[in-house]
């Protein structure tokens, strides 16, 4: 293990900036660098954090899916300006109302691998300490999520708008 060792998301050739978009193409060439740090960050788990390979790489799916397609894809957001408000926008609606059925273990891994990921931002100096603090309190309210999952099963007639009220997405 080189824990010791910083990840060096710099040698892979963009910054912080280079992830904000405002047209297609643009968007297309986030979603590539998203790929290319997203491979960085899985083998930065294997090699310097000595995690197997096979974990590695559920936590790097995990990153890749509210990444790509939730903050990218959906929000349009540059990656290393998410903030809780999107975590908990994700976890406690987005992902409940794109899946046909939403799963607690399943969210969990998911946001293990996003706490993971911006855990490896913050130690590459991409994002401060106070907020990977704030996004990893975000990812650990598995709780809260699960009452979410669960409230939202035992929705009757017009129960979704204050459900969905309840942990709006941003606009």
């Amino acid at each position: 293990m080189k824990i010791d060792q910083k990840p060096n998301i710099s040698a892979m050739g963009f910054s912080v900036e280079d992830f904000f978009f405002s047209s297609l193409q643009e968007e297309i060439a986030v979603d590539e660098l998203c790929i290319r740090l997203l491979r960085d960050f899985c083998r930065d788990l294997a090699e310097r954090h000595g995690m197997d390979p096979r974990k590695a790489g559920k936590k790097a799916l995990g990153a890749d899916y509210f990444l790509r397609d939730f903050v990218v894809s959906d929000r349009r957001l540059n990656i290393f300006k998410v903030t809780a408000h999107e975590i908990t926008a994700f976890a406690g609606n987005w992902y409940i109302m794109k899946n046909l059925d939403p799963d607690i273990r399943e969210l969990t891994g998911i946001l293990d691998g996003v706490e993971d990921f911006y855990r490896f931002c913050l130690e590459a100096g991409k994002i401060t300490a106070e907020r990977f603090r704030e996004l990893a309190a975000a990812c650990g309210r598995t709780d809260y999520y699960g009452q979410r999952i669960e409230d939202f099963w035992a929705i009757e007639d017009d129960g979704f708008i204050a459900w969905n009220a309840a942990c709006p997405l941003p606009e």
